[in-house]
């Protein structure tokens, strides 16, 4: 459980007038936009070993695990590498990515975020981080975000990758909801699918003819309202 450092969010305890009880966050694409430092970090390593890694290749990283994301690197530089040699990989790339993000700022929140989040708190949502990312803890404390959530599920406490649902039926379980009175909140096709398989409805952000799987589809948090939860 996530201590509040903001007292005067839990001045309410409104019960939502919705089927719909607790919302689930992807992290990367939704609240923060770090697949920049991704791209950068993954970029630096391809490099490295002498291939380039493209922004178009990059997308198609959204929502994997970096394991998962080092072995597409790898197969599109025909590159091979022991799994020894991999984990010190993983490692290096992700050295460098913690070095970027440790020096993010609140500016660096999507638009419409912060705004979003205390609206459905004040309504008396749940709020509940599921990403792939080991690293939300960090962005999410330099970001000023971490308050916001009763639970953090990430890479460190979950086994399986999106589309698997796990990460996002263990936010459900910590919250204390069924699948059903959940909502997840998702940039990529593969957490998208993730909520879905999990029983649950899932925004997405991003575009419509990509995340054509979601329920809705906002260009982003600036989008929605309360009310938009409610006609779920």
């Amino acid at each position: 459980m996530q201590e509040n450092k903001h007292p005067e969010l839990s001045t309410f305890n409104l019960q939502p007038s919705t089927s719909i009880k607790a919302c689930l966050f992807d992290l990367d694409g939704v609240l923060v936009d770090t697949a920049v430092y991704h791209y950068q970090a993954w970029k630096r390593l391809a490099n490295t070993m002498g291939f380039d890694f493209t922004e178009e290749q990059n997308e198609q990283l959204k929502g994997v695990s970096r394991v998962e994301s080092l072995n597409k690197i790898l197969a599109w530089g025909n590159v091979e590498k022991t799994d020894a040699e991999k984990e010190e990989l993983a490692t290096l790339k992700n050295s460098w990515y913690v070095d970027m993000i440790t020096k993010m700022t609140p500016a660096e929140v999507l638009p419409g975020t912060v705004d979003f989040l205390q609206a459905i708190h004040k309504a008396g949502y749940k709020l509940a981080l599921g990403s792939a990312s080991k690293n939300s803890g960090i962005i999410l404390e330099r970001t000023n975000l971490a308050h916001f959530f009763d639970e953090i599920v990430d890479g460190n406490m979950v086994t399986k990758s999106k589309p698997d649902p796990e990460v996002f039926l263990k936010g459900a379980e910590l919250l204390g909801f069924k699948p059903d009175e959940c909502v997840v909140f998702e940039d990529a096709v593969a957490g998208v699918e993730a909520a879905k398989r999990g029983g649950m409805k899932a925004i997405g952000i991003g575009e419509k003819s990509v995340l054509t799987e979601a329920d809705v589809v906002v260009s982003g948090l600036d989008k929605l309202t309360v009310k938009d939860l409610e006609a779920l």
